[in-house]
């Protein structure tokens, strides 16, 4: 009897090993708020390339889950929720995330995906620079506060009115999708005055009769910086190696395919997203040399600098490393 115990509970104790070794068979990312920053992700899914990169690393079970939702606090709340494994968004909602996870699920980035300009544009006659709003003005951003134009504007603000008024323009700030933003601006809606766009979007909004650009991203970033990346917790990058080695690889083989052949990922862009849109059109896009797609970071640091400073978020990090898991650590980022 005593014999027949020890041997159940050290297969017990072996199974209860396995499985705490096992990794998942499901990587659910987030599809992102919509535009050509994303595109990386739906040459993913379109050509199964975590599947193929999985397979390639022997994990033969693995697959990915796209889910479609985006946006800055939305993606946040998936993942902190655990509807999500590995989320999407700019550099701003990911630090607000990394400073609040520090002591508990650690949040870190995974890769850099673009470095995208944004566009502030508009129609109203009035405006020919963010300082002409007036109080019933409101500018359209993917998300209040978190979003990479809120902190952008945020930046502007501090150049003009010191660090005790960085956020003089938040009021002026409501959340919508890009979509539903140039629906918005091309409708002639009062209650939106601008739209803090990017590509394809922006390209949409200034063929626009009367549209005019009046700030972009890079100008008060001082250059290119990151305008979406990769990020999940410590507990899933630890617990699951080979499901984020195989999506790495499948990361950098999109964008490979992609800075190979932009008609295809043209192509896959209307497919996946944007039916309605000439393929013309977006070559035009992707051919701009200000977009470009890569797994280095860049003015990362930047932003968590400005993020610090006016007390966003607590932590000032060293150095970009400190903020992004080792698997990326090789590269020359920022």
């Amino acid at each position: 009897m005593q014999r027949t115990l020890a041997l159940v509970l050290c297969s017990c104790a072996l199974l209860w090993s396995i499985a705490a070794r096992a990794e998942t068979d499901v990587i659910r990312i987030p599809r992102g708020a919509g535009g050509v920053g994303f595109l990386p992700l739906l040459v993913m899914e379109q050509m199964g390339l975590v599947e193929k990169q999985a397979r390639a690393l022997g994990a033969t079970n693995l697959r990915a889950q796209w889910i479609k939702l985006g946006g800055p606090a939305v993606v946040n709340d998936l993942l902190l929720s655990g509807a999500a494994d590995v989320v999407v968004a700019g550099p701003p909602a990911f630090l607000t995330l990394w400073d609040r996870t520090r002591e508990t699920i650690k949040v870190r980035g995974v890769a850099a995906m673009s470095s995208i300009p944004m566009y502030l544009n508009t129609r109203a006659a009035h405006l020919n620079s963010i300082k002409d709003l007036k109080p019933n003005d409101k500018i359209a951003v993917t998300a209040v506060k978190v979003s990479i134009p809120a902190i952008i504007m945020q930046m502007a603000a501090l150049k003009e009115f010191g660090l005790a008024n960085y956020a003089h323009y938040d009021p002026y700030t409501v959340s919508l999708t890009h979509a539903d933003a140039l629906i918005a601006l091309s409708s002639g809606r009062a209650d939106i005055s601008a739209h803090f766009a990017s590509p394809p979007f922006h390209q949409r909004e200034r063929k626009l009769a009367d549209m005019r650009t009046i700030m972009i991203s890079n100008e008060v970033m001082g250059g290119p910086s990151t305008f979406t990346m990769l990020y999940t917790t410590g507990g899933f990058y630890d617990g699951n190696p080979q499901a984020v080695a195989a999506f790495l690889r499948a990361l950098e083989e999109a964008i490979e395919s992609i800075n190979a052949d932009k008609r295809a990922a043209a192509q896959t862009f209307i497919d996946m997203e944007a039916p309605s849109m000439a393929l013309a059109e977006v070559l035009e896009v992707l051919n701009d040399p200000d977009i470009r797609y890569t797994t280095t970071p860049e003015n990362v640091t930047k932003y968590a600098d400005f993020m610090a400073s006016v007390g966003s978020i607590k932590a000032r990090p060293p150095s970009w490393r400190e903020l992004f898991f080792p698997s990326i650590h090789h590269v020359p980022g920022g």
